[in-house]
Parts: C-alpha cells; structure tokens; sequence
C-alpha cells in the first residue's frame, strides 16, 4: 500500500497530520485501521529492537539498584555517554518509519549533537543540538504541547515527526562536553514498506551571534531537491530595549533571486501572534503553545548576570507545507525600532532549525559552529 497523506481536522494536540505507511494507523481517524506493520522500540533496556530481546540484561547501568531482584527487573534503563564520544541510540537494517523518539539528556543541550542517517548516507540528514532540536535552545525547561513536538514536565523531550526510510536508519549522539550525560532513551518504529513518494526527514541548525547590522537571518540556505518544508524554530537573544520582531520572513522557492515568492508581514505574523505577542491587559509577553505555533519561552533579565531579553519560538507547517520542486532559502530580518518611527536593524543573537522532507542526497550542510560558539552565554 502506498504512503499518502490525508487532510483531516485536527480535534486535539495528540492528533499529527494522516500518515499511512503500509496501512499503520496514526490518527484518531484511521487508528482502527488494521495493518501488516511490525512494531518495534529500541531503548537502553532493548538496544537492538529485536522481537523478544527486552530487558535481558544482567548487567547495566542500574546493576546496583537492582542487586536485589535481577534480570528483567530495570537492569539497565539509561545510558552514559563520556566526554568528547559518541554513542549510537539505534540502528536498523530494515523499511519503516521512525514514529516517536523520547529522550531525558542530562547536562548542557547545546553540547549534545543529535545526528540521523538514512539509507547508509555518509553525511547525516539530521545535525542538530539536541536542545533546538526539541525547541529548547536557551537550556531551560518549558512546556511545549505541539503536535510535532512535545516537552513534559520534568525534562521530557518528544518528537512525532515521522521519520520514514528504506533500508537503514542510524541515530546517534555526540557529547563534546567535558562531563559525562545522562540518557535515558525510547524509539518507537515500525518495519513496513514505504511508498515511492515518501520523502527523507532533514533537520539543520544554524546560529548568528551578533547578527552583522543590516544582515539578514539565514535559516536555511542550499537545500536542493524536491520536498517539502514542515517547520521553524527559533531562539532569539535580543540585544536592544523595544520591539524586536518587525521582520519579515522570505522564502526563496525554485529559482527566485532577489525576490521571494513568499513575504511575511512581520516575525510575530510569521508564528501565528499579533502585536508583539501583548498581553494588553498586563503589559507583558504572553507565553502559549498550541498544536502549529508557540512562544514558549520568555526569559527576562533578573537584575543581576542574566541581562538580556531571550525568547523561544517554532512554527510547524504540518497544515501548510511549503513545497519546492528543486531548491529552497528561507531568511528572516531582525528589525526593531528607532527614533522617527524608522526602523532598526537589529544586532541579535539568533539560533534556528529548519525542518523538512525532500529527496536524498541533500546538498552537504554548513559545518557546525564550535563548542565555543555553541554555547548560549
């Protein structure tokens, strides 16, 4: 059976838009459906997914908390991945989808990298601080209830976005901290065939600290291919009092140059907001996150150290994806305001990841900034 995507109403946050692969059920509407898909979950307790193979170790991380009852009794629930190493969460030989990935990563987000491979690929379709990647870049908790992505409460991170390949899938991630992390760890997949027509998930991150004056933001830059683009995130350092999201957002589409083929009306717009995302009544930001579109974090000065204004901030193009047929740039301006009623360009600091499927192979990534500039300081 092929994969096709159908438009339904979205009724609750649990509800991600149709996917069908070989007949798997994953909305409200279709989970009755049954299918020759196999299920599979690979974790600490089970890293290599097979059928069967769950908590049989003797061993493991837990060995001590778990002297007293033994094997099957949460042995080895999590994973320690030393300083300056890489550990592989999964990797499987099969046809199928990624369909949700948990994960509690201990230490500084910013430098744990999350890479993912599909199909044998040498460079990975996915590089991204595993932080931004589940639109917690400023290291700090807040809440997300989305339909792509969601962060529970203590520091739970969750990504539903449907990760299909057709022989091979690799996730990894790299700890270039000076500590060892903590992970504890689920990926939820399925073994079934995938249609012609399904496209690989890509994720990119990208940073500008200061952003030159009169420079544009570049969230993504180079894409080449067909596919389709699903989604935002952007982590926002404001460097200046007053407004800060006059900005338009373009998106140069096959071919444009100078001018886009999509202009935003203003960077509160672009995510869903109005009027500078004002709680008029209180005279403050106010914070929300709903199945597409969220400001989840504002982080205030306190007084002391913490002197600048920060903010959180995705946009899921589940409902409206934007589709090229060979190439893709997306930017974003960082304006304010001056004297005069002028505007003014704005020298923020400002990270990003850009979500979406096309066509493998991909056009290589920039490289990844340094710890150094990684680091949110």
């Amino acid at each position: 059976m092929k994969l096709h995507w159908i438009p339904i109403a979205i009724c609750a946050p649990m509800l991600l838009a149709a996917q069908d692969f070989d007949g798997v059920a994953s909305t409200m509407s279709t989970i009755y459906r049954l299918s020759n898909a196999k299920t599979f979950s690979i974790s600490p307790e089970n890293p290599t997914g097979e059928k069967g193979k769950g908590a049989m170790a003797v061993k493991g991380n837990a060995s001590n908390a778990a002297r007293d009852l033994g094997q099957g009794w949460k042995v080895n629930p999590y994973i320690i991945i030393p300083p300056h190493s890489t550990a592989t969460l999964a990797d499987i030989s099969a046809q199928g989808a990624i369909q949700h990935i948990w994960m509690t990563p201990t230490g500084n987000w910013r430098w744990s990298i999350l890479r993912m491979y599909w199909d044998e690929e040498k460079d990975p379709s996915v590089e991204v601080p595993v932080g931004d990647f589940f639109a917690m870049g400023w290291g700090k908790f807040a809440p997300i209830t989305s339909l792509a992505v969601c962060v529970n409460p203590g520091s739970a991170f969750n990504s539903y976005w449907p990760m299909p390949f057709r022989k091979h899938a690799k996730i990894t991630m790299e700890n270039i901290d000076e500590k060892p992390m903590t992970v504890y760890f689920q990926i939820d997949y399925t073994q079934t065939r995938v249609a012609a027509d399904a496209a690989y998930f890509h994720a990119q991150f990208r940073r500008v600290n200061p952003l030159p004056y009169k420079d544009v933001y570049t969230i993504v830059d180079g894409v080449k291919g067909k596919g389709q683009f699903v989604g935002t995130y952007l982590a926002w350092g404001v460097r200046n009092n007053g407004w800060w999201g006059e900005g338009e957002i373009k998106f140069y589409i096959d071919g444009d140059k100078e001018f886009p083929t999509i202009a935003g009306t203003g960077t509160e717009d672009y995510f869903c907001g109005s009027y500078n995302f004002e709680n008029q009544e209180k005279k403050e930001y106010q914070e929300f996150t709903t199945p597409y579109t969220g400001l989840i974090q504002v982080i205030k000065p306190d007084g002391l150290y913490r002197s600048q204004q920060r903010f959180g901030l995705y946009r899921w193009h589940i409902a409206d994806p934007v589709r090229f047929e060979t190439d893709l740039k997306i930017t974003i301006q960082a304006l304010g305001w001056r004297a005069g009623g002028r505007y003014l360009p704005l020298m923020d600091d400002i990270s990003s990841v850009a979500f979406w499927y096309q066509t493998d192979p991909h056009a290589p990534f920039p490289k990844l900034p340094s710890k150094d500039l990684l680091e949110v300081n």
